[in-house]
């Protein structure tokens, strides 16, 4: 296959470019506008590959995506590009409504002119892969919530009802609906996914774990929301991309699959987690628990999520390969073994060096 991925310079996103250009015999066109969490240097490993190739390209430039679609001639499109920062939607929802949902239906109508410009065998084994997230379903009951009455803590099912809580996850729950509407009216041969948070290497510094990685090394304070009794699912971005890919080869059209980590924690025990494997493999003077700190609650913080991925698992014998604990180690390792990238994400240089601006 010919894939169009779009946000292909994210952190999910370039471990799908890794993981299908080493894995697969497939062909990749990434397609990446280019902003502050887009780095190519994430990339390094595959840019020379003949089988991959970049262009710098708006998702919201209708002209531009249909010049790619007729030069390229994808056979399946993955599509990452998003806002995805709670904290910035926040402060600011703009950015997240034009690109998650005028970005989404601008590509959307790309994919579904060049789709009914190819010829029905074409057309039949034509792909388009919307990428999304678990927050589009609000929260979960939490354990401190728990009564008489409820005894099992229930999961997000992909029959479970959206409840976005922050601009950014309405906004995710936006493009979704519009995927789903383009392929119900239009006939658009769709596919979604919706994760749990992801963590591993190449993860902009401003996500929770690298945070906490990078705060720690250098002494410095480890925020936690509230009292951090928030509760993710974790997902290792590697075992994420695998079953992207697998969800586009062996995905039934028109399906939702929810893909999770089988991995439940509260945010200060990732925090503790952290600190503990460094006071192993990095002791300093004291506990690097002793940096941790409480900070104001963010507005409308979701208190849990947990995916239940018994569908991805059953229908296409996807299964994570890392634990918790084995994918905290290899990412925090990752972080220590990388200081080059640490530093140009932190100074902005990858920004710099795209531009032209120092080589």
């Amino acid at each position: 296959m010919k894939i169009l991925v779009t946000g292909g310079a994210g952190f999910i996103g370039s471990a799908v470019i890794r993981h299908i250009i080493t894995q697969t015999n497939e062909t990749i066109l990434n397609l990446d506008k280019l902003t502050y969490a887009g780095n190519l240097t994430s990339l390094e490993d595959v840019a020379s590959h003949p089988r991959y190739s970049f262009i710098q390209a708006d998702i919201c430039d209708a002209e531009s995506l249909d010049e790619i679609f007729s030069a390229y001639e994808p056979d399946a499109v993955m599509h990452l590009a998003a806002e995805s920062h709670v904290d910035r939607s926040i402060s600011g929802p703009a950015n997240f409504i034009h690109t998650n949902i005028v970005g989404t239906y601008t590509l959307l109508e790309a994919a579904r002119r060049y789709w009914g410009s190819l010829d029905r065998e074409r057309q039949q084994a034509f792909r388009f892969h919307h990428i999304s997230t678990d927050e589009v379903y609000g929260d979960l009951l939490h354990p401190d919530d728990m009564s008489e009455d409820v005894t099992v803590l229930p999961l997000f099912t992909e029959e479970t009802a959206y409840s976005p809580s922050s601009p950014y996850s309405a906004s995710k729950a936006s493009s979704d609906h519009l995927v789903r509407a383009w392929s119900r009216t239009y006939g658009l041969p769709v596919l979604i996914t919706n994760c749990s948070n992801n963590y591993g290497p190449y993860h902009f510094p401003e996500k929770l774990i690298p945070l906490v990685i990078l705060n720690a090394l250098e002494g410095k304070e480890l925020p936690v929301y509230g009292n951090g009794d928030q509760i993710r699912d974790w997902l290792y971005v590697e075992d994420h991309a695998h079953a992207l890919y697998t969800v586009l080869t062996k995905g039934k059209i028109g399906e939702t699959y929810n893909i999770g980590g089988f991995n439940e924690k509260k945010n200060l025990d990732v925090v503790n987690a952290i600190c503990d494997l460094l006071d192993r493999i990095r002791p300093g003077a004291t506990s690097y628990r002793s940096l941790i700190t409480r900070v104001d609650d963010r507005p409308g913080h979701d208190r849990r999520y947990a995916i239940d991925a018994t569908k991805i698992s059953k229908e296409l014998g996807w299964e994570p390969k890392e634990t918790f604990e084995t994918g905290l180690m290899k990412t925090i390792q990752w972080y220590i073994d990388n200081k080059k990238w640490v530093e140009n994400v932190k100074k902005g240089t990858y920004q710099r060096e795209r531009l032209g601006l120092i080589k």
